[in-house]
């Protein structure tokens, strides 16, 4: 077995921070805050001073331009669970460690992914698209690999005895016996360190070092994909809620890799303050699941979009997954990316002009020209296909003119016909007539029809 853990050192900074880019709060100095002290800070603050436990009040003094934020446990336990569910895109066997950490199972992923190291990168790179900055460690067990991703030191002898998480009066113990590292823990007679702090720090150790099983629970991420972002300040214009929102695309992307499967649309929702929020819909014409393409979707919906109100937070909703396997590669890949590429233009159509703006030809089940075909939304396909006409149906024109043009005799020449066309005696609207292919003095074909009253009339052009 081997095990790749994620430590986030700065997970309740991130977690009210990664939908804003980086570049507008990388140089302010920011820091969370709980119980009056400083739990946490970015490396503008730590330039200046500002140290983890600090009290706030001596944070001020040394930082005046300090920016604080309140810790939002929730909202810092939503962020794990979602870095979670987008790391099954890499392995299903994934593990939750509150309140900073998670550790996955990967010795059946690394031929997939090419090796540790080409995972590694793989991962931050991931992370770092999904507004996270990790610490990553590896070892044979779980527990190792958490307690190497939480520490520098490379060698699990060498860790501090802190990485157990034992209490602070097992940790006074051990200052008080001299021991620092787990290598000293190590070396003391397992009988006295049982009798004087318990079997529950020798328990950890023994995990952690593959002697003893460590049974985990697999995260299991929601039926349906849920998440959301804290803006660290409220914005006016739709567009720029761009940034956050390809946040959480990039997360939805992990998940549907992991289920291998895709989505005909998602919505996202916008909160105002003392308002009902705002929602924003994205439909596609065939099941994707291409941050890159959603992003490009969601950017047309957004800048027709104007905001009744400033915007605090947003939330991204997906649903109805869809089966949605590799494609393998093929002698006819331009085919197939063709088809690929006629879709997703119908998608960015119907964001830019509005879902009821593009629309395709159906064929009716009626026999006169004009009822013959419907408008419809865009089928679910690979591309533009044809479709066979009825049985005993003679060649129709592309162009069809919306009211028939009267003709002279002498205006034109009959190639073919006639085709014989009896229709809507049970509406009202009935139709006899008499139907040739025909050419113009111009050497167009046309598509003529008699009626026995009323004489010669021009009804569609060939192509």
């Amino acid at each position: 077995m081997l095990w790749i853990a994620l430590h986030l050192p700065h997970l309740p900074l991130e977690a009210l921070l990664r939908g804003c880019d980086p570049s507008r709060w990388r140089d302010e100095p920011w820091a969370v805050i709980e119980n009056r002290s400083v739990l946490v800070c970015n490396a503008a603050a730590q330039a200046l001073g500002v140290r983890s436990g600090m009290p706030l009040s001596a944070a001020w003094a040394i930082a005046p331009a300090l920016r604080t934020v309140p810790r939002n446990l929730r909202a810092e336990r939503e962020n794990l669970e979602g870095v979670a569910a987008w790391l099954t895109r890499f392995t299903p066997r994934v593990s939750l460690e509150a309140p900073r950490q998670v550790a996955a199972e990967v010795a059946e992923s690394l031929r997939l992914f090419g090796g540790l190291e080409r995972l590694e990168q793989g991962l931050r790179s991931g992370l770092d698209a999904l507004g996270f900055k990790a610490w990553l460690a590896s070892a044979p067990t779980a527990r190792a690999a958490l307690w190497r991703a939480a520490s520098d030191a490379n060698a699990l002898e060498d860790l501090r005895v802190e990485v157990t998480g034992a209490g602070p009066d097992i940790l006074g113990l051990l200052r008080n016996l001299g021991i620092r590292t787990l290598g000293e823990l190590m070396r003391l007679p397992r009988d006295g360190v049982a009798r004087r702090l318990g079997q529950e720090l020798l328990d950890d150790l023994d995990r952690a070092l593959g002697k003893i099983p460590e049974p985990r629970a697999s995260f299991v991420p929601p039926a349906r994909f849920a998440a959301r972002l804290e803006l660290p300040a409220q914005v006016t214009e739709a567009e720029g809620l761009l940034f956050a929102a390809r946040r959480l695309l990039a997360q939805l992307e992990g998940v549907l890799v992991a289920r291998q499967s895709g989505i005909r649309g998602f919505a996202l929702s916008l909160r105002h303050p003392g308002m009902r929020p705002t929602r924003v819909t994205v439909a596609l014409a065939n099941a994707s699941r291409d941050a890159v393409h959603f992003t490009l979707l969601l950017r047309e919906r957004l800048a027709r979009l104007e905001l009744v109100a400033p915007v605090e937070a947003i939330g991204l909703q997906a649903a109805g997954f869809e089966p949605l396997h590799a494609t393998t590669a093929s002698l006819f890949r331009d085919v197939r990316d063709a088809g690929e590429d006629w879709m997703r233009l119908l998608d960015r159509l119907a964001a830019r002009l509005g879902e009821t703006a593009v629309r395709g030809l159906a064929i009716h089940s009626e026999h006169r020209p004009e009822l013959a075909s419907r408008a419809v939304a865009p089928e679910s396909s690979s591309g533009p296909r044809s479709t066979p006409l009825p049985d005993g149906q003679g060649p129709r024109p592309l162009w069809l003119l919306e009211t028939p043009r009267r003709l002279a005799e002498n205006e034109f020449a009959l190639l073919t016909g006639p085709e014989r066309i009896e229709s809507g005696w049970w509406d009202g609207h009935e139709v006899r007539r008499d139907y040739f292919i025909a050419r113009t003095g111009d050497a167009s074909l046309v598509w003529i029809f008699r009626e026995r009253e009323r004489g010669w009339f021009l009804h569609g052009i060939f192509a």
